[in-house]
Order: structure tokens, then sequence, then C-alpha cells
């Protein structure tokens, strides 16, 4: 019999510990995983991604009168099985590479329901997307519409685009994920008259049909108030548009950035409330403005993926140096979740054996590379007696952590273990050392 308490840092609702107190995940005891596969190793509950879909998918049909899309932000997490189940599910899907298009095109997804982000598409790439049958590309400057159109007369088609532009927004969220505002690297900015200049040139192109805009401020948000700013400040540049080009945008894509809790302090979003709520704004703005509303695309990826996933570690050494810290080493660290390293992101952290006690001690948790930075977490509360081959659980760990993974320091990344229906198979296998010599000369 499993039950939750949520005082003892149950962030995620498919997060328990059973009666012997273990910490159990998507329903199953966290140990028996760690013996049948080895640790580090990325956990994704099956059922959790799923229900973040469907949830998505129902919010913006009710808030939008059908008249909605939902893409799946590749970026968050890419590998074959994700995608068969957003095809499954009827998502669409962005994608940012070459990488992430032949891997959606292996799993079958239907690649004219793609949407091709990057700031700095090569030719190389364009032409691979538009082998590929992908449906539109996102563009976000002058350079690739001309590449664009050049290399879609060469195929003799036509491609659709969106137009990426910046609000200038400001999220108030992480620097490194702030991507609204007019100085941002990505978008062309309706503030400086920029935006107006791509509008211009991409109706001048005969192998480009623009199909409208696109805007993404930030990633992180907990509320619906940048997602109202920006899609004000969109519709405005909708309805200008109309008026002193005489061209209807048919579709508006206000990206993603639903935030996820990560540690206790953080809310839990209601997503289909805050969808409702930008539903009826967009709606409202949109008769003020005397315009018909786009067709509205949302692109959620960390709040459909995050606290799916989970990550196993096992302790090896535990360096206590009596008056300053304790340091907890794993078999893991910043290869297999940069996050910290580069964002200082906060983590739940928890001892899969049992709940920590009051007499517990607090922690570095860090990993293994040749590195001071390589850091998971700090000021981490765990029981004193914590020592090697004792098992911990990093939670919310589904987005930014298999995709952002690296080989520093030579090492193997982990494998992906899907959980569904209270059993488990690989969807992605542990790579060995020959792996990563497999490309050496």
């Amino acid at each position: 019999m499993l039950f939750t308490e949520q005082n003892n840092r149950m962030i995620c609702e498919n997060l328990a510990r059973n009666e012997d107190g273990e910490l159990c995940f998507a329903g199953m005891p966290l140990s028996p995983l760690a013996r049948q596969y080895g640790t580090p190793l990325y956990l994704y509950d099956e059922a959790r991604v799923r229900e973040r879909c469907r949830t998505y998918l129902v919010a913006v049909k009710e808030a939008f009168h059908g008249r909605a899309k939902v893409l799946y932000a590749s970026k968050a997490a890419s590998f074959r099985r994700l995608y068969e189940i957003m095809r499954e599910e009827g998502m669409g899907i962005d994608v940012v590479s070459c990488g992430e298009i032949y891997t959606a095109h292996a799993a079958g997804f239907p690649l004219e329901k793609a949407y091709f982000h990057s700031n700095n598409k090569t030719d190389a790439d364009v032409a691979y997307a538009m082998e590929h049958g992908v449906g539109y590309f996102v563009v976000d400057n002058a350079e690739e519409l001309y590449a664009i159109d050049r290399i879609a007369a060469e195929r003799g088609t036509t491609q659709k685009v969106l137009l990426r532009l910046t609000p200038g927004i400001d999220p108030h969220t992480y620097a490194a994920v702030s991507t609204g505002k007019v100085d941002s690297k990505f978008g062309s900015a309706i503030e400086t008259g920029q935006a107006e200049e791509m509008v211009r040139l991409a109706l001048s192109l005969p192998r480009v049909e623009l199909r409208g805009f696109h805007c993404h401020v930030g990633s992180q948000v907990f509320d619906s108030d940048v997602y109202l700013r920006a899609a004000d400040v969109m519709l405005s540049f909708v309805a200008h548009v109309a008026e002193t080009h005489g061209y209807t945008a048919a579709e508006l894509d206000i990206g993603g950035g639903y935030g996820v809790r990560y540690i206790e302090e953080q809310p839990t979003i209601d997503i289909a409330a805050n969808i409702a709520e930008v539903g009826r704004f967009m709606t409202a703005r949109a008769a003020e403005l005397g315009i018909a509303l786009p067709e509205v695309a949302f692109e959620p990826g960390r709040s459909i993926v995050a606290d799916a996933g989970l990550t196993l570690y096992t302790v090896g050494t535990v360096k206590r140096i009596p008056g300053y810290k304790t340091y907890v080493s794993v078999d893991g660290g910043m290869t297999d979740n940069p996050r910290f390293a580069l964002y200082g992101s906060p983590y739940t952290i928890l001892p899969v054996a049992g709940e920590v006690p009051e007499d517990c001690e607090l922690c570095s948790v860090v990993g293994r590379c040749c590195e001071s930075g390589d850091i998971l977490q700090e000021g981490v509360s765990m029981p004193a007696g914590i020592g090697r081959g004792d098992l911990l659980a990093c939670l919310t760990t589904g987005a930014y952590h298999y995709s952002m993974a690296s080989n520093y320091n030579r090492i193997p990344r982990p494998p992906v273990v899907m959980l569904r229906d209270g059993e488990s198979y690989v969807a992605v296998r542990r790579e060995t050392p020959e792996h990563l010599a497999a490309l050496d000369v």
C-alpha cells in the first residue's frame, strides 16, 4: 500500500513511500530498479507524460473553441519513444535541429505537424527539413528567409513559415532562459521596427507562405501574466499588419514556459485554469482590435515531461570536514544534470531507503567529475549515517537532463527507462566506453 506525505518533500503526485518507507515513483519502488538497471538511471513515468499531454489538449480545445494546437518542445527531452507517445496522443512538436528531426522521423511522427526552430539554420538544415516534410519553419532572421525561398525554389515547393518576433517582455526568470526581451538573440523585435521589415520581406518572397507569427518569452513561469502581456503585444501587431499591409495572420504561436515544482517552495500550476484565462483574454482582445483571432499554438516542454522524470544515484564517498561541510558524492553529476552548474537550479534530493530523520545533516550532493563546479545541490538534508552504497533520488528531472547530458571526462550517459503500469522497459540504452570511442579514427 502506498501513501504520500507532503511534509516529507513529496513535491510530485507520482511520488510516495511504501510501508517499508522506501521511495516509490509511478507506483514502483526504486531500489529494485537500481539493481536491475544500475545507476545513474533516468526514469520516466509514461502515464504522467500522457496525462500532461491530455491536460493541454483538452484545455486549449475548450479555451479556443477547437482552434488551437499544442506542440511539444522537443529540446526538453528528445528520444524516439517520446515522439511515439506524442504521435499517439495527437500532439504537434517543435524541433530545433536535424538530430531532433531525424529522431522524430525514426519514431514515425508525422512531420507535417512539426515546427522547425533555431536562430541559425544552415542551408543544409533547411534542405534536410524540407526533404523530410517538416510542415513549418519558425523563421528567426532575414538570412533564413532568403535561404528558405532559394532552396524551396530549387525543390519546386513552397514552404510555410511563422516569423519569430520578440515582444519586449521580461518574464523575470533566469537570464539564460529569458527569450522575449528586445535584446534577445532570438527573433525580430517589434519595438525597433525590424519585425515589420521581416513581414514585408516574407510577403515579397514567392516561395515563402507566411502563416503568422511566433513569440516565446521565457521558461519556468508560474502564472499567466507574462502570457497575457505577450499576447497583448502580439495581437496588437497582428492588427497593425492587417491594417497597414493587408495581411491577416492565420496562426499565432505564443510559445511555452509554464513552470514546474523542483522544491516545496514553488507552487503547483493549474495548467487548464491558466490556459482558460489566456483564452478569455485573447478572445476579448482580438474583438477589441477588430480582428479575427488567429489559430493559437502553445509550446510546452518542461511542463510535459519534467515531473515525469526522476534520476537515481548511488552514493560513493562521504567527506566530512568538521566545522565546515559534508560532501556526499554520487556516481553521476554534471554530465547527466548540468543545470545547477549552469543556472544554480534548485532541486529536491531524497534518500530512497527512508525518510530524512530529525537528526539529519546538511550536505552538498556532488558528482564524480574532475570539476569543482560539479554540484547537484547544496544544503541537502540527509540522514546522519548516509554512506557508500545508499541510493539517492533527484526529483523532477524529466526536462533538460537527458537532452543536455554530456560525455565530459569521457563518462557514458545513463539509460532512459520508462515506467508503465507497474512494469519497466528501456527506451534508451546505457552508453558504454565502446560507444564513446566508436567515432574515433
